[in-house]
């Protein structure tokens, strides 16, 4: 696993919680991880980052729409 470091201006009053979590779910919602890889990187469970992720915006449901659309017309 990589580790990185950043440099967050104190104007933003982040933590380092708040941070994982937010960039777990926008990883999530973008489709770079998993469900389970974000939940490990926002150091919870499955379903409490879950739970979690309409605070930043994200659908638990990660599903295009052209696919929708797509698999719509199959029937």
């Amino acid at each position: 696993m990589k580790h990185i470091t950043l440099t967050i201006p104190d104007s933003l009053n982040l933590n380092e919680k708040d941070t994982k979590r937010f960039l777990a779910a926008k990883m999530f919602e973008s489709g770079k991880l998993s469900l389970g890889q974000a939940a490990d990187l926002a150091e919870l469970s499955k379903t409490t980052f879950s739970e979690i992720l309409g605070d930043y915006g994200v659908s638990l449901i990660n599903y295009p729409s052209s696919d929708i659309l797509r698999d719509a017309a199959q029937f």
